[in-house]
């Protein structure tokens, strides 16, 4: 097989960047067409976030002078590695991922590369194999983020007693979401300043599950804890109607991430607290870019890196922002993320 990563350092001035230059060899088959073809294959649809990055990658790419074929596994693994040898089958020029489960995912990298086709890694990273790229929010970043909101809040000489739900556990982002609430709560649980009262994993980040642990938090604990660190908005809205249920809707701080509309509504009414907006506009364009680089086979320039198992792949982040009710309308409203008529009612302040 061809050589497919080569690295270059760039000396500047005051650092060393290192770029991670990717060309997978072989033309591939875009020669033959007009425009190059790319695979997106999808865990699921069932979020809105989902639908959106969907709608807009495919808007990017054609808009780019590519033709886009799309597959959703609906939280499947077997599905999902069907798709991807059917978006093989189809003789896509590149292929995009985004994993229901990361690790069996890298089958389904390893028959792309025996086809010549590079596989990008989206927003969740694909492990055990050599992926292309990957391309994602800082996703340390956004556990981070929850946790500082919360952190923020513990009363002088008091203490914050939490429940902590993180993502699916076959998902390697909500481990990523995990360790950046860590980095935060651990060294205040060590002073006793954060008490987790009960924590557990969603699986497939259903609400429904966030609900059920959410009430076995308050059957084994009763009501008296001050917050619940949901990892994103779809586990904080089973949790939120959990606690709707037991009366502490808008006493409970409740997190998020993903800034889907039935969360902005809820911070814009009082009933969760915060969430974090990754700006699936500029991702889906990114998204779109070096996809189309990848299916013409130019060289794409990464400054980071992630070890995922079996080598480190190349990375590229980009930003993300905390929303509360004070900022909701410059950043979804303002970016057209939302409508303000869809996030606040009539007369809402």
């Amino acid at each position: 097989m061809p050589a497919r990563i080569l690295l270059v350092l760039v000396s500047c001035a005051l650092s060393v960047v290192i770029g991670l230059v990717i060309a997978r060899g072989g033309a591939g088959v875009t020669a033959a067409r007009q425009r190059p073809l790319i695979g997106l294959s999808m865990d699921t649809l069932k979020e809105e976030r989902w639908q959106v990055d969907r709608d807009l990658f495919t808007a990017k790419a054609q808009a780019a002078g590519a033709d886009v074929l799309v597959q959703c596994a609906n939280s499947n693994d077997a599905t999902q590695l069907q798709d991807v040898e059917s978006l093989i089958t189809q003789k896509v020029d590149a292929l995009v991922i985004i994993p229901h489960n990361g690790a069996a995912m890298a089958k389904a990298v390893n028959l792309a590369h025996q086809a010549g086709i590079p596989v990008l890694s989206y927003d969740r990273l694909i492990t055990g194999c050599e992926v292309d790229l990957y391309l994602t929010f800082d996703n340390i970043r956004v556990g981070e983020l929850q946790a500082k909101f919360l952190t923020d809040r513990i009363p002088a000489g008091g203490k914050l007693r939490l429940v902590r739900i993180y993502g699916a556990k076959t998902d390697n982002n909500a481990k990523l979401f995990k360790q950046g609430q860590d980095n935060v709560l651990q060294p205040l649980i060590a002073a006793g300043k954060v008490e987790v009262i009960f924590e557990d994993w969603a699986e497939d980040w259903k609400p429904e599950s966030a609900k059920k642990i959410t009430n076995a938090a308050i059957t084994k604990n009763g009501p008296n804890f001050d917050a619940v660190l949901a990892s994103n908005d779809g586990t904080a809205g089973g949790a939120i109607q959990a606690l709707t249920e037991e009366g502490l809707a808008g006493k409970v701080i409740v997190t998020g991430q993903d800034a889907d509309l039935a969360a902005c509504q809820r911070i814009a009414q009082g009933t969760q607290a915060m969430t974090v907006y990754k700006p699936i506009e500029s991702i889906a364009t990114k998204e779109a870019e070096l996809a189309l680089k990848l299916a013409q086979r130019k060289p794409v320039v990464a400054k980071d890196s992630i070890p995922n198992g079996k080598m480190d792949v190349p990375m590229v982040l980009l930003d993300i922002i905390p929303v509360t009710k004070e900022n909701l309308r410059e950043t979804v409203v303002k970016d057209g993320f939302h409508k303000e008529a869809d996030v606040f009612q009539p007369n809402q302040p």
